[in-house]
């Protein structure tokens, strides 16, 4: 059975999240240490607290989703012993993808946590809030090329992009507001059903340009060693070893679409994966890997007892 691991991205996080996992495991306990010590903040206490509002922050919710992943990946490798390099592949969504280097060693914890709280600052800087939108289209006619018909439409009036290939039935687009509702508006005549998002920038499209100028510099300067394991990148959606490629992919990703629907199905027919776990905190991309992939077993590790039942599976 051919193994990924799957990364999750903002929007996963909710209070309580990695509480169970902190709870049961002093390998957990020993991540979240490391990344409060990282950014000089009380990360872990906020995600087992609140408030909520504060933990949605761009800046909180991408480094405390990488805490909670890099948590269960700890415990598998220390109590378990199953060390991420029995997976073929790792892919993180957006943020996700730092998560996935950090799993597999391309970045230590704390340089990632430092890497992803930079990160959601400067997205949250590249444009005022109020001026950017993002949009799902969902719904059985929604494909890419819908999406990108709706996106066009945005365009003639700004920026409007397709951000995130998700799956047939869930694209997301995102560009400046005015061009968003535009691209709202012949979405639905194209048959799609669109749900504004509530978010706080519009991730994945050239109005992030500051934000990944920022990234440039952070990441040129960053120990990124090449993974333990190949990494599928988002914007290519296909794997990648490389260190320097990586750097420069990972730049090119703040402004760039995440291809998701098709780095799963490179892993899915050409990298033969049977079986993907999604690791850390909800069940987003367990689901997106049951449409696109429905041959294949597709799981989430939220919980010590999910890791168990996992770790048992290897027995």
């Amino acid at each position: 059975m051919t193994l990924a691991l799957l990364f999750p991205g903002q929007g996963s996080q909710a209070v309580g999240m990695g509480v169970a996992l902190a709870d049961a495991f002093a390998s957990a306990r020993e991540v979240f240490r490391e990344v409060d010590e990282a950014l000089g903040q009380d990360l872990s206490g906020l995600m087992r607290n609140g408030p909520e509002d504060h933990l949605t922050l761009t800046e909180n919710a991408q480094p405390a989703l990488m805490a909670v992943s890099l948590a269960v990946v700890r415990v598998l490798e220390k109590d378990f012993g199953i060390a991420v390099d029995r997976a073929a592949f790792v892919a993180g969504h957006s943020l996700g993808e730092y998560s996935a280097l950090a799993a597999a060693r391309a970045l230590t914890v704390a340089d990632t946590a430092r890497l992803l709280k930079l990160r959601g600052q400067a997205m949250q800087r590249a444009v005022p809030v109020g001026q950017g939108a993002m949009a799902s289209l969902i719904g059985p006619k929604t494909d890419l090329a819908l999406a990108e018909a709706a996106a066009a439409a945005g365009a003639e009036v700004g920026v409007c992009v397709v951000a995130n290939d998700n799956n047939n039935g869930n694209v997301v687009i995102s560009g400046e507001k005015a061009a968003v509702d535009r691209a709202i508006e012949k979405a639905k005549e194209l048959g799609a059903r669109a749900i504004p998002l509530n978010v706080s920038a519009p991730f994945h499209c050239p109005l992030m340009q500051p934000a990944a100028d920022e990234m440039a510099k952070a990441l040129a300067s960053a120990a990124l060693r090449g993974p333990a394991v190949p990494v599928v990148a988002n914007v290519t959606a296909g794997p990648v070893s490389d260190a320097d490629t990586i750097r420069r992919l990972l730049v090119e990703q703040v402004t760039g679409r995440v291809r998701w629907r098709e780095s799963m199905e490179w892993m899915a027919t050409t990298g033969g994966v049977t079986r993907f776990v999604e690791v850390g905190s909800g069940k987003v991309l367990t689901g997106m890997a049951k449409r696109i992939a429905p041959d294949a077993e597709s799981l989430a590790l939220n919980t010590p007892e999910d890791i168990e039942a996992f770790a048992a599976s290897f027995a």
